[in-house]
């Protein structure tokens, strides 16, 4: 194995990843399973992230365990990481990728000045209680080794305000709490990369721009609207990702912590 090929490897990790039965979670779950990693499937959609772990293991000669937990019950965190330690005496690499998007809620697409403040309050709370109890736990477990890598998946939304009028009547505009607590998160990556600096711990950002999805955009003016804005002209694929989460999980980005990777096909740069 050469350096360059060295400092990418992370054959034997053990990575917690959150949310792992969405689009993007599944997607990480293959990607670094495929470069060798031992990946801790967490989501609490139990069917579909039973089938993700048989598809890994039947596909990689590594180890995906589901775990189907939800991630907003401090019991349930703290039950996974001891199920983690026993199994594999260490915790690597965390990724904050879980969040929820209530899509079928009657209210969802309320007006800001008429959204209901009981929704608002159980999304902002279903989406940053999670990465909190997740990082406190098993930040807990990487400062005892003076090491570790925390990844908090974001979006082009947590750092800029999106564009309305791209939308239309699709209904895939995401409401106010989106952007609130996707901003939040990269806060606290500045944050955590700050406190746990000093343990060798490194906390980043990875900010995704919007993924194209042939059954959710089915209608083709949004994708049109939305390519239009970003340099590259076009939506991304799960994959433009793939090269991006192994880096920050690996030696590669061995001097990086406190910073929010962006990869928007050039929307935010302009």
């Amino acid at each position: 194995m050469n350096n360059s090929q060295k400092i990418f490897d992370i054959k034997g990790k053990t990575i917690v990843l959150t949310g792992s039965a969405g689009r993007v979670g599944s997607r990480f779950a293959h990607t670094l399973s495929n470069a060798g990693a031992n990946v801790i499937l967490v989501d609490k959609e139990t069917k579909k992230n039973t089938k993700l772990e048989s598809e890994i293991n039947k596909k990689y000669k590594t180890k995906a365990i589901a775990q189907n937990i939800n991630i907003n019950d401090s019991q349930e965190v703290e039950k996974l990481v001891e199920f983690v330690l026993k199994k594999y005496k260490k915790i690597d690499v965390l990724i904050n990728n879980a969040h929820i998007v209530p899509r079928n809620h009657p209210k969802r697409d309320a007006p800001f000045e008429k959204f209901p403040v009981e929704l608002w309050d159980k999304t902002i709370s279903d989406n940053l209680r999670g990465i909190f109890l997740c990082s406190q736990k098993m930040g807990e477990v990487m400062v005892k080794r003076k090491k570790g890598v925390i990844v908090n998946i974001s979006s082009i939304y947590g750092i800029i305000g999106p564009d309305q009028r791209i939308y239309g009547k699709s209904r895939l505009n995401s409401p106010a709490y989106y952007s609130a607590t996707k901003g939040a998160m990269v806060n606290l990556t500045k944050y955590l990369a700050s406190y746990w600096g000093p343990n060798n711990i490194r906390v980043n950002t990875l900010t995704l721009g919007g993924i194209y999805d042939k059954n959710l955009h089915s209608g083709k003016e949004f994708v049109k609207n939305y390519s239009k804005k970003t340099m590259l002209g076009r939506m991304s694929n799960k994959k433009d990702y793939d090269g991006a989460i192994l880096f920050l999980v690996s030696e590669a980005s061995s001097y990086m912590t406190g910073s929010n990777l962006i990869i928007d096909g050039g929307w935010t740069a302009w």
